[in-house]
């Protein structure tokens, strides 16, 4: 077979799988909190038909002659860059720069009840997202859009904010039971029941206050918790806007605090639109759409000259 028409079928699935990458993309142009992903090309293997050697004998060197067999997936990329947040009022927010909100399904990651070390949360199953859609569950748990428990530093004191420590350990934030304690029971019964708030509301720091309807006053639930990672483009996507890190993987160091000082704030009311540049996507799905075309357009002219090869002999 012509060594060309390997080419062309290497450049053909190389560009099939770009062309997969600019779909998901363009079809997440409206998906809250999505990152882009972008596609790169290398070369395939080559064989070496004159090696290179140097003078010999007094005579000139020879460089090298090598054939190409076309070209492969490089690598598929993720743009962490953020993007413009969209104004939608209630219990949402978006981050202001780098980070991510800390989640999980479980309320006791772990088997714990004394929640996770604000330095060592990697070593269990969060999962993390910008996308800060908050509501509150019927225990009175701060949960996201898909139903999983939003993490961060609760209070000693749920009526003092400053009680609020971004030192302890990483909890799944919920309502107090009443005005003066917070429950610490992992059970599921309808018999631990938080205290019926109102007026939830979270600020550009990341915390959490209601109002208890039967008195009047304010509480605070806790703060959100900010992850941030050295690498973020080395969080693995999982699927509904959410990511995933382990220690063996390439987000080198990581640590979780309270949104302020060096860490992001938060924009109360906001939720963060998708960054695909659309155009960008429109100009890359025709370059690749040409690239394939030209691909299939060399299979077509390799197949000619194999029948003209095999006519040679009637």
């Amino acid at each position: 077979m012509l060594r060309c028409m390997d080419s062309a079928v290497a450049g053909l699935r190389a560009h099939q799988n770009k062309m997969d990458v600019v779909g998901h993309n363009i079809a997440n142009v409206n998906t809250f909190g999505f990152k882009a992903q972008t596609f790169t090309f290398k070369e395939a293997m080559y064989q070496t038909s004159t090696a290179s050697t140097g003078n010999n004998g007094g005579a000139g060197g020879v460089n090298a002659a090598q054939f190409g067999y076309g070209t492969m997936m490089g690598t598929i990329g993720v743009d962490m860059t953020a993007s413009t947040p969209t104004y939608k009022g209630g219990f949402n927010a978006s981050i202001n720069g780098e980070g991510f909100f800390i989640t999980m399904g479980s309320k006791s990651p772990g088997g714990s009840t004394s929640g996770v070390a604000p330095g060592n949360f990697k070593n269990y199953d969060f999962m993390y997202t910008r996308v800060g859609q908050f509501k509150l569950d019927s225990e009175g748990y701060v949960v996201d859009s898909n139903g999983n428990y939003i993490y961060g530093f609760q209070p000693t004191d749920p009526k003092d904010p400053n009680s609020i420590s971004g030192t302890s350990n990483l909890v799944a934030l919920r309502a107090p039971k009443d005005n003066s304690s917070f429950s610490t029971s992992t059970s599921t019964s309808t018999s631990v029941e938080a205290a019926q708030l109102s007026n939830i509301e979270i600020n550009q720091n990341g915390i959490i206050s209601a109002k208890l309807k039967d008195t009047g006053e304010i509480v605070y639930l806790g703060t959100v918790a900010i992850a941030t990672f050295q690498n973020p483009e080395g969080l693995t996507k999982a699927g509904e806007n959410y990511y995933t890190a382990k220690d063996s993987d390439n987000t080198g160091q990581s640590s979780a605090t309270t949104p302020g000082g060096e860490t992001s704030t938060l924009m109360c009311g906001y939720i963060e639109a998708s960054n695909v540049d659309l155009a960008q996507e429109f100009s890359e799905m025709i370059t690749t759409h040409r690239g394939f075309q030209a691909n299939s357009k060399m299979i077509t002219v390799a197949d000619e000259m194999l029948s003209d090869l095999v006519n040679m002999k009637r």
